[in-house]
């Protein structure tokens, strides 16, 4: 283990340890995240999902920063996107259990609120997760990707929050045999599909943080689309 790794794991206990070893810090989070569930959402992704990203530095290039990683450009663009993630998870998890009652599944609408697991309510999570994933993360995926790609292109200065996308070079100049043949192709089916039945499992409070903790494993899974 290198020097830089254990600075990075002293850091990331240091800001996750209140919350376990101290009642207040953790009440504060419930109360603040039940009154302000979208401005959670925005801190939730914004620190979690740039930490894997980090990660997946770390496997691909050795380092957790470099120059043109751009971590505050990074730490905003996931924060919007996690306000949009949280605002599909509700759409989605109160949508689909609605058109399933809907198509004749009696009682779908609320399985997901009840609190004992059931046959019925794994299916109906599995249903809103493969209809989130499928119609909302790749267009997620690709706009991440995106941004990713301008954050870059500005050596992930700050100035890259104000300039525009050039959006029609970076689509055109996409690794699209990556992002089909293993981000869409192989992540979405064989992880999102399950890791988010799990997440619609759990109580409706703690699913954006799940989520959020998937985005830990994103930054993994990139970097290994990066590699290939």
């Amino acid at each position: 283990m290198k020097k830089a790794d254990i600075i990075f794991w002293v850091i990331v206990v240091a800001i996750f340890l209140p919350f376990f070893v101290c009642p207040s810090v953790y009440e504060w989070y419930k109360q603040f995240n039940a009154e302000h569930g979208m401005i959670m959402s925005f801190f939730k992704f914004a620190i979690l999902s740039t930490l894997g990203e980090m990660i997946g530095l770390r496997i691909s290039k050795g380092e957790y920063y470099n120059k043109n990683f751009g971590l505050i450009p990074r730490m905003l663009v996931w924060g919007i996107l996690g306000v949009f993630i949280s605002g599909a998870m509700f759409v989605f998890s109160h949508g689909i259990p609605q058109f399933m009652e809907y198509m004749g599944m009696n009682g779908a609408s609320t399985l997901l609120e009840n609190p004992d697991l059931s046959w019925g309510k794994v299916a109906v999570a599995l249903a809103v997760s493969v209809a989130m994933n499928s119609f909302f993360a790749p267009v997620f995926m690709t706009f991440h990707k995106i941004t990713d790609t301008h954050i870059g292109q500005y050596g992930g200065s700050l100035s890259s929050l104000v300039h525009p996308i050039k959006m029609r070079e970076i689509i055109s100049n996409l690794n699209w045999s990556a992002q089909w043949g293993f981000v869409f192709k192989k992540t979405i089916p064989l992880f999102w599909y399950p890791a988010h039945t799990i997440t619609f499992l759990l109580p409706s409070e703690f699913r954006v943080l799940f989520a959020a903790l998937l985005g830990v494993v994103l930054g993994v899974l990139l970097a290994i689309a990066a590699k290939k």
